[in-house]
């Protein structure tokens, strides 16, 4: 590798941060730089393709798999490259933003998989970005520790062989890091997270044995994987590791990408690693490409679309059938409860509840699957154990059973359930609340025993807009209006400045999430992505 000229990139409004100049140095903001000249233009261009893609489905409120890829689908011979041994064995992922703490915790779990977070559990502050970085170099060192100040209880890291793999997510592509620019020019988050941490870590993994594992989120599009992979193809000779070293997993987390899996593999084939079934973005993701095209399109309460909802179904069965077809892993979704230290009662329905879901995923093949708490991970263990055994992974089950139609994965009306008054109330209450912490700078926040994230708060914040757009009318004869929102926000603002007192109110960011929410789900201009105007308010 050629020594760096100097970067032209340029901290910008950013405090001082212990220790960043580990991470900051030149030779990894060159690197930044030159992803950033090479690749922004191309990052660009498909954001402004997503608009157009989007003004279609308003157009004809469908979606079709690709005429002009039909060849990659029909063609039975490729396959993704064979999986690295780190990789093999992925039954229970843990995932969680990459505090100190949580790095330990994450890493001690028991989970085969870490999926260390950039994206939806950590709020963007400079904090988060640089001190993740030097978190999970730590971890790789053995060089971290940490005491709680409140308990005083001390964490450290069990032996190298107990430890979870790191799969690392960064922002997606929609996202910039105003904290870094060029000329003036913000650099796109994912280049920021996904450079300084490759950089940095890519040849250390290799010499513990496992390499720069990543995961894709927000992907529309098999030429959003094609740039992915372009990306890695250029980082690795930037560094000098042999070609392939790096593995994707891809989030099928949007509806279009859901029409385009076996093409995204493709596009990545010597990266891919699998692709994952995630469920809160999936459901943004319909209501935002669907939002204009009519009843049959609306959603009901968000947790009356489970897994087993036929559109959900369909997605996921297809999801199995594509990666097992093509060799690459299939990643179930989120188990998001959280235990509760005071109530077994509530636990014991719970857990029944992830056991259920955790076998459902197993039984349909899928070779792992996702926990927010380190509580979960037995639970979720012994559910692919028992199909498992001792094989790594279920990817000799091809699922060829399994036959879906373009119809099937948007039959919204197909589920038996309708919007509520129970369903906005906790819509507001749960995007007030995760706004909140967010503006904190906190990503992954426990609300009504379940861990929320980014998703969260954006699918509570589509359907109410779906809701109101929609005129829905619920059960109790109330009509969904912007009116019946302000009251239901009103009333959740004076609820929780009664729950957690005046001092802790006024210490906090409520109103601010009271009226970010209202803005975001009332605006007649839906807004692409909630995090872009809660950016602009976020401190540091």
């Amino acid at each position: 590798m050629s020594a760096p000229a100097p970067s032209p990139l340029a901290i910008v409004d950013a405090e001082p941060l212990p220790r960043q100049e580990e991470v900051l140095n030149d030779a990894a903001l060159a690197f930044v730089a030159e992803l950033h000249r090479r690749f922004t233009p191309r990052r660009d261009e498909l954001l402004a393709r997503r608009a157009e893609r989007r003004a279609e489905i308003a157009r004809t409120s469908t979606l079709d798999f690709l005429p002009e890829t039909a060849a990659i689908r029909a063609d039975d011979s490729w396959r993704v490259a064979p999986c690295p041994p780190a990789l093999q064995d992925r039954r229970v992922e843990i995932t969680g933003p990459t505090d100190r703490k949580m790095t330990i915790n994450a890493l001690n779990s028991g989970a085969k998989i870490w999926l260390a977070d950039f994206e939806d559990a950590s709020a963007p502050t400079w904090e988060n970005v640089v001190l993740g970085q030097i978190n999970l170099a730590d971890a790789y060192t053995r060089n971290i520790d940490f005491t709680d100040p409140r308990s005083g209880k001390s964490y450290a890291l069990k032996a190298d062989e107990e430890l979870a793999t790191v799969v690392m997510r960064p922002r997606g592509w929609h996202l910039n890091e105003r904290h870094l620019q060029i000329d003036g020019e913000q650099v796109p988050g994912a280049f920021v997270d996904f450079g300084l941490y490759f950089f940095h870590n890519a040849r250390r993994l290799l010499d513990l044995g496992k390499g720069p594992y990543f995961y894709l989120p927000k992907t529309e599009s098999h030429l959003e994987a094609r740039l992915w992979n372009d990306v890695f193809v250029f980082a690795q000779d930037y560094v000098g590791i042999p070609q392939g070293t790096v593995r994707a997993t891809v989030l099928i987390e949007t509806i279009t990408a859901a029409y385009e899996m076996e093409e995204i593999l493709y596009e990545l084939r010597d990266h891919a690693s699998g692709l994952n079934a995630g469920r809160w973005d999936y459901l943004f993701s319909i209501v935002k490409n669907f939002r204009d095209g009519g009843a049959k399109f609306v959603l009901p309460d968000r947790n009356a679309v489970t897994m087993t909802a036929p559109f959900m179904r369909a997605y996921t069965e297809l999801l199995v059938r594509t990666c097992h077809k093509r060799g690459a892993h299939a990643i179930g979704g989120m188990a998001a409860f959280i235990p509760s230290r005071r109530d077994a009662e509530v636990n014991k329905v719970a857990f029944e509840k992830v056991r259920a879901d955790k076998d459902r995923e197993a039984n349909d093949g899928f070779d792992g699957s996702w926990v927010a708490h380190p509580d979960l991970v037995p639970i979720a263990m012994e559910s692919f154990d028992k199909v498992l055994g001792e094989k790594p992974n279920q990817k000799d089950r091809l699922r060829e059973d399994v036959s879906v139609q373009a119809a099937d994965l948007i039959a919204v009306d197909s589920l038996d359930a309708k919007p509520t008054y129970p369903g906005l109330v906790n819509a507001v209450q749960v995007g007030i609340r995760y706004i909140e912490a967010w503006l904190r700078g906190l990503g992954a926040v426990a609300i009504f025993n379940l861990m929320e994230d980014a998703a969260t708060a954006e699918i509570s914040r589509s359907q109410i807009w779906q809701w109101i757009n929609a005129g829905v009318e619920f059960e109790n004869g109330e009509q969904a209006t912007p009116e019946l929102a302000r009251k239901v926000a009103a009333e959740e603002l004076s609820a929780i400045r009664t729950e957690i007192g005046e001092e802790a109110f006024a210490a906090g960011h409520w109103q601010q999430a009271h009226d970010l929410l209202l803005e975001v789900s009332l605006d007649e201009n839906y807004a692409d992505f909630l995090t872009l105007p809660a950016y602009e308010q976020l401190k540091g």
